[in-house]
């Protein structure tokens, strides 16, 4: 999947979607054996850089472990990514 010209609002809804997703393994717990790796691929592949990649290993663990599928870790990710983090201010030189 390519996340790369993807509105921040439209990766708000796959984020809501991709936490409801995995809600299933409420109903069904082995579908966290296929949906565990899958979530965290799709994490750093819909946020980008170093953040994205830790996001996606703890997306992993956060699936793989029965009953913690209650942290919505892509919605929190996307409130991390578009309301708190901080742009980086550039200092000049010889001010």
């Amino acid at each position: 999947m390519n996340f790369n010209n993807t509105s921040k609002y439209k990766k708000l809804g796959y984020s809501i979607c991709f936490d409801a997703l995995g809600y299933v393994s409420f109903i069904f717990p082995p579908f966290d054996i296929i949906w565990a790796p899958t979530a965290g691929y799709l994490m750093t592949k819909l946020y980008k850089g170093k953040s994205g990649k830790i996001a996606g290993v703890i997306t992993f663990i956060e699936e793989a472990l029965p009953f913690m599928d209650v942290v919505p870790t892509f919605t929190l990710m996307w409130l991390y990514t578009f309301v708190f983090k901080t742009n980086e201010t550039i200092i000049e030189v010889g001010q």
